[in-house]
C-alpha cells in the first residue's frame, strides 16, 4: 500500500465509522497524522507541519519523547492494568512526584481518566466536606464533558447539557473586553472581585461549596488574571467557608512557564485539578491533588466515586517519565525562557505589523492573538476570516489552534527558538494573505 493510499484508507476508515466531538459529522474532513516527533507532525506521505497548537494544548513534552514512550513500554512488558483498589508501585510515584510539585499541604491525589472527570470529582468532594451544594465558575471558562464540569463551563456547550444542578456564573476579569468599564488592571481586578462579592451574597453564600476557576481560562482566550485577582477569591473563599479549586488542566505542568499557573499569583488553591500536561495525554490521565484537610475527611468516610482505570500503571508510569524528563531535561524553564525572550516579543511585533490583531497576551507557551476588523472599536472579525487563516496556515505547514475571533498559539513546551522563528514567519505570511 502506497503512502497516498495509507492516507486515502485512513480517511475512509475515519468517515465511516468515527463519531467526532462538537462536530457536524457530515461537514468535517479530518486529515490523517500518521507520526510525530518533538514540535512537528506529519502524514503517511510525509507532508509535515509545525504543531503550535499542542493537539489540544496538551503536548507539553512533544510529541514521541522517547523518555516517556520507553517508560510505557517498559510498563508494558511488566504489568499492563490493574485494578485501583491494589497497590501499585507507579501509581505511587506518580501521586510522589504531583504532591512534591504542588504547595505544602498537599499529600494525596485521585486518578481520574482525564481533565472532565477531574473537575467533576473536585467538584463532589468539595460539596462533601462543606455539605453546600452550589459551584459559582466563570461564563469565560471550560472545564470538560461531563455532568457537573459541563455546566459548570460557561460557553455555549453548556446550553444544550444543563442536566447538572446547583450552578451559577460569573465574569471574571477580562480588561480588553471589561464588563465593569475598567480602563487599568487595578480597577478591573477590584471591580472583578466585588461582582464576585456580589454574586456570592445574592445566591447566598451558606448555600455554596465551591468556586471553580481555571488558574488562566484557556479555550475562552488564555486571559492571564490581573495582579491580585486570584489571592482576592481566595481571600472571598475563606470568609464565606467556599472550597476554592483552580482547574490547572490546561495552564499546568509547564506551559505557562512554572509547573502550576497559579505559582505566579502567590495564591495556594484547596483543591487543583490536573489532566492534559501532566503526561501529554500519551495515556489518558488526570486527577485531583487534594489539599490535607479536605482528604482528611475521608478517613473514615467513604469516598462515593472510582474510577476502572484510575491510576492506570500505563498512565502513572508516563506521568513519571514526563515530570522526571521535564525536570532533568529544564523544559519548564525553557517554556518561560521562550515566553519571556522569544515568542512573546516575536508575537509583539508580528501585531506592530498587522492591524488585525487587536491585543497580544499570554506566558510561557500560552498565548492568545485577539483578532478584530477595527482596533478603535474592537469589533471581532468574522468567524470565516479565522477558519481562512487556519486553513491558510495549515497550506503553509503550521497546525493552529483557534477559538472564536483569535489563535492561541500554544506549541509545546519543548519548542526552540529556530521553531518559533519558523512559525512566526508563517504567522506573518497568513496574515498578509488575508488583508
Amino acid at each position: 500500500m502506497t503512502h497516498a493510499d495509507l492516507d486515502a484508507r485512513t480517511r475512509e476508515l475515519d468517515r465511516a465509522h468515527v463519531f467526532h466531538s462538537w462536530s457536524a459529522q457530515a461537514q468535517i474532513d479530518p486529515f490523517p497524522i500518521a507520526g510525530g516527533r518533538g514540535t512537528s507532525v506529519w502524514d503517511h506521505a510525509g507532508n509535515s507541519w509545525l504543531d503550535f497548537s499542542s493537539q489540544l494544548v496538551n503536548v507539553n513534552i512533544g510529541h514521541q519523547h522517547p523518555a516517556v514512550v520507553g517508560a510505557i513500554k517498559e510498563q508494558a512488558d511488566l504489568l499492563t492494568t490493574i485494578a485501583p483498589s491494589t497497590a501499585s508501585l507507579p501509581r505511587g510515584l506518580a501521586a510522589q512526584r504531583i504532591t512534591h510539585l504542588a504547595p505544602a499541604g498537599f499529600s494525596k491525589v485521585f486518578f481520574t481518566n482525564g481533565g472532565a472527570d477531574a473537575n467533576e470529582n473536585a467538584i463532589r468532594m468539595a460539596r462533601l466536606y462543606t455539605g453546600r451544594d452550589k459551584v459559582l465558575s466563570q461564563y469565560r471558562s471550560y472545564h470538560g464533558n461531563t455532568g457537573a464540569a459541563i455546566v459548570a463551563t460557561g460557553d455555549w456547550r453548556r446550553y444544550p447539557n444543563e442536566y447538572a444542578h446547583g450552578h451559577a456564573h460569573f465574569f471574571g476579569p477580562y480588561l480588553y473586553r471589561s464588563e465593569f468599564w475598567a480602563t487599568t488592571p487595578e480597577e478591573e481586578c477590584e471591580r472583578a472581585l466585588h461582582h464576585l462579592r456580589r454574586v456570592i451574597q445574592s445566591e447566598g453564600a451558606s448555600t455554596i461549596a465551591a468556586i471553580l476557576i481555571e488558574s488562566i481560562p484557556g479555550t475562552a482566550g488564555i486571559m492571564v488574571p490581573p495582579a491580585g485577582y486570584l489571592a482576592g477569591v481566595r481571600r472571598l473563599a475563606d470568609e464565606f467557608g467556599i472550597v476554592l479549586i483552580l482547574d490547572e488542566v490546561m495552564a499546568g505542568f509547564g506551559r505557562t512557564g512554572r509547573w502550576f499557573a497559579f505559582e505566579g499569583q502567590g495564591v495556594v488553591p484547596d483543591l487543583i485539578t490536573f489532566a492534559k500536561g501532566v503526561n501529554s495525554g500519551y495515556i489518558p490521565v488526570g486527577g485531583v491533588i487534594i489539599s490535607d484537610p479536605i482528604a482528611a475527611i475521608f478517613d473514615d468516610r467513604v469516598f462515593p466515586g472510582g474510577l476502572t482505570y484510575s491510576g492506570h500503571p500505563l498512565a502513572a508510569a508516563s506521568i513519571v517519565a514526563t515530570i522526571d524528563a521535564m525536570q532533568t531535561e529544564g523544559i519548564v524553564d525553557n517554556a518561560r525562557y521562550i515566553g519571556e525572550d522569544i515568542l512573546g516579543p516575536a508575537l509583539r511585533e508580528l501585531a506592530e505589523r498587522h492591524p488585525i490583531i487587536g491585543e497580544v497576551r499570554g506566558e510561557g507557551v500560552f498565548w492568545a492573538l485577539e483578532l478584530v476588523a477595527d482596533r478603535a472599536t474592537r469589533e471581532p472579525v468574522a468567524p470565516a476570516l479565522v477558519g481562512a487563516l487556519k486553513a491558510d496556515l495549515f497550506r503553509r505547514g503550521l497546525l493552529a489552534f483557534t477559538s472564536e475571533n483569535r489563535i492561541h498559539v500554544v506549541p509545546p513546551c519543548t519548542v526552540t527558538a529556530d521553531e518559533v522563528g519558523a512559525a512566526i514567519e508563517l504567522y506573518d505570511a497568513a496574515f498578509t494573505a488575508v488583508r
